[in-house]
């Protein structure tokens, strides 16, 4: 293992853009055109922050092939991007906070459930795929979150040990991936409120990246976060 001090895993969705809503729109336009509906509460339980191969198939109400999920997900993140596009933007305070990790010799990795397609409109619609020396997808993976291979493999990839490691997160499922990787845990305030972030054992919550920098990271690393 490296000597970094820490390295940090960022899921994409709802973390590096705050795109909750929009998701959430288009899962529910998708949905519709095959005549089923999705509540909030089932949106939270099922879909967000899953692989496509265990959230489809929940959308869908049957057992699907791997090439209809594939093209289902695809029909679905089309829908996403066409309500995005015009919106894009960074988690308020995301630039800064990276930059100041860059400077801080901190490397840096994605770990999402996204399909590929997405995760080029985001990283390169909002310029900030120069900042990751590591993405990890659904593809590259055999378990989903709550699984913790996607991030235990982010961190191989980086050559950082997973106690070393900060997540950061939004969904429930992501967070108890992260945990239990062994990783302390960033929990944002983007998808779920405060009050039902609480529920989880995220060593910290903050609204967006203003709330935080490199010095509370080290901190949050090292167990003297107060």
């Amino acid at each position: 293992m490296t000597t970094f001090p820490i390295a940090a895993l960022f899921d994409m969705d709802g973390v590096l853009v705050d795109n909750h809503r929009y998701h959430a729109d288009s899962w529910q336009q998708f949905s519709k055109r095959y005549g089923h509906s999705i509540t909030p509460d089932q949106y939270a339980q099922f879909i967000n922050g899953r692989i496509a191969a265990d959230s489809m198939p929940y959308v869908m109400q049957r057992a699907l092939l791997a090439d209809e999920v594939a093209s289902l997900t695809e029909e679905k993140e089309a829908i996403y991007r066409e309500l995005y596009a015009s919106a894009i933007a960074p988690t308020p305070g995301l630039i800064p906070f990276l930059t100041s990790l860059k400077n801080n010799k901190v490397p840096m990795a994605v770990g999402t459930s996204a399909p590929i397609s997405n995760i080029g409109f985001t990283l390169d619609g909002i310029a900030i795929r120069s900042y990751f020396s590591a993405i990890v997808d659904a593809s590259m993976i055999h378990k989903g979150k709550p699984d913790p291979e996607i991030y235990l493999a982010a961190a191989q990839r980086l050559g950082v040990a997973p106690e070393r490691c900060v997540v950061f997160e939004d969904a429930f499922s992501g967070i108890e991936a992260g945990l239990r990787a062994g990783m302390a845990v960033v929990a944002l305030a983007t998808t779920h409120t405060r009050d039902e972030l609480t529920a989880t054992k995220a060593q910290l919550i903050i609204d967006d990246f203003t709330q935080l920098t490199y010095e509370k990271m080290v901190k949050l690393v090292e167990g003297n976060w107060h």
